[in-house]
């Protein structure tokens, strides 16, 4: 366990705080009365800016977690007695509690293989290429993350080389965007994704710099019938909407989500060319995972500053759009000491 006074600075890029262009407009939105559920002035410009950043004709949501997203989004394209074709080391996995099983009642997860978190194109062959029998849950949807959970990036064309034979099977897609804008700042192009197939896109807000929010963008309309509902149902239609949307248009107006991503990366990058330990996954956003024994990290511990063993049994350091350099550096020279 961490010690209270430890430094989280590079735990997660959820401990930061949020960013001041989230904040203001939180704020400016806390003014007068307007509809609730989502029926307000201000949900609707924060979905126009939404539109007009992927280019594409979509319906908008905002809720307040993106482990509920991801796992509505899910249980809108499976059955319980289906399955999604997933990373074995994707968020919804590994990290949400079985909540797509919850929400889906009971749709399963078939892991699939891949270096630094994209999935391997020759592991989605054997499980779509199986018989369709009553006996195990058969795939009805993919679940592909950018960035990846090892900070990796997906091209678009790296993508549609998974999604084309997916939805060649009448699969539908889910894009699991928690960390969207370190993808799009390291050079993905986010007016691809209208045009790749993805009929459900979760944006992160929390891990982008804002109070807990993130978008749901549903690009196929046909699954907009009874949404809402599935959303009310879940607990995820807050009644006071204005202020789920708010932050994303404090963080879009003047391209405050992308710059602040690139700072986060451009961190990530700084951390790992000062990195004395092994680097284990190619720094392409703003992680950077590194081989450490278990006494070499009780030592970092002790030292103050907390981060943690990964999936793979890399530990990793997170940056975030607060990171500072002179934290980074800060941490690097303690990194030297332990070495």
């Amino acid at each position: 366990m961490a010690s209270p006074d430890a430094r989280y600075d590079f735990n997660s890029d959820n401990t930061a705080p949020a960013a001041p262009e989230a904040m203001a407009a939180m704020l400016e939105a806390n003014a007068g009365f307007v509809a609730s559920y989502g029926d307000d002035p201000v949900s609707a410009r924060a979905g126009d800016m939404i539109r007009g950043l992927l280019d594409a004709d979509a319906e908008v949501r905002f809720v307040a977690s993106s482990t509920a997203a991801n796992a509505i989004c899910l249980a809108m394209l499976c059955r319980p007695f289906e399955a999604v074709l997933a990373h074995e080391h994707a968020h919804v996995a590994t990290d949400e509690t079985g909540a797509p099983g919850f929400f889906g009642h009971g749709l399963g997860i078939i892991g699939l293989a891949g270096a630094s978190g994209r999935i391997d194109p020759v592991a989605l062959e054997k499980p779509l290429a199986a018989p369709d029998q009553a006996h195990w849950q058969a795939p009805a949807a993919l679940s592909l993350t950018n960035a990846t959970e090892y900070g990796t990036v997906y091209a678009a064309s790296a993508l549609k080389a998974l999604i084309d034979p997916v939805k060649a099977r009448g699969c539908g897609v889910h894009l699991d965007g928690a960390r969207l804008a370190n993808a799009a700042a390291a050079g993905f192009d986010l007016k691809a994704i209208a045009g790749l197939g993805v009929d459900l896109l979760v944006i992160g807000g929390t891990k982008a710099g804002m109070p807990p929010t993130e978008a749901i963008v549903i690009f196929d309309r046909a699954l907009t019938r009874r949404f809402d509902a599935r959303l009310k149902q879940s607990g995820q239609l807050p009644s006071k909407g204005r202020f789920f949307a708010a932050p994303f248009i404090g963080m879009l107006e003047d391209g405050a989500l992308l710059r602040h991503a690139a700072h986060a990366n451009a961190m990530a990058s700084r951390l790992a060319a000062a990195m004395p330990f092994r680097v284990t996954h190619p720094v392409e956003a703003n992680a950077v995972f590194v081989e450490m024994d278990e006494p070499t990290l009780a030592r970092l511990h002790a030292a103050g500053w907390f981060v943690y063993r990964f999936l793979d049994g890399s530990v990793r350091f997170m940056c975030s759009w607060a990171t500072t350099a002179q934290a980074v550096d800060e941490l690097a020279e303690t990194l030297r000491e332990l070495r």
